[in-house]
């Protein structure tokens, strides 16, 4: 059985803050970093599992919540 990879679950062990310039920035460490890499090149060769798939989709949520949320830091700072 499948189940729901909740994007939360990987927050403790899969963010870091870094500062840039004048901003600090939501980012994957390195091993959150690095599953994600591994887990799109099984894709790419299509030897994916179903819950490896879970995992990469809740991967990717993770990444454009960080993403939106960076961006509206840098926005907020540039206005």
């Amino acid at each position: 059985m499948n189940t729901l990879l909740k994007p939360s679950t990987l927050i403790p062990k899969g963010l870091q803050y870094r500062k840039i310039g004048n901003l600090t920035l939501f980012k994957f460490t390195d091993e959150l970093g690095d599953r994600l890499q591994t887990l799109l090149d099984r894709k790419k060769a299509d030897t994916l599992t179903n819950q490896e798939n879970l995992e990469l989709e809740a991967i990717g949520e993770l990444d454009e919540i960080f993403s939106y949320i960076n961006a509206a830091i840098a926005a907020n700072v540039h206005s």
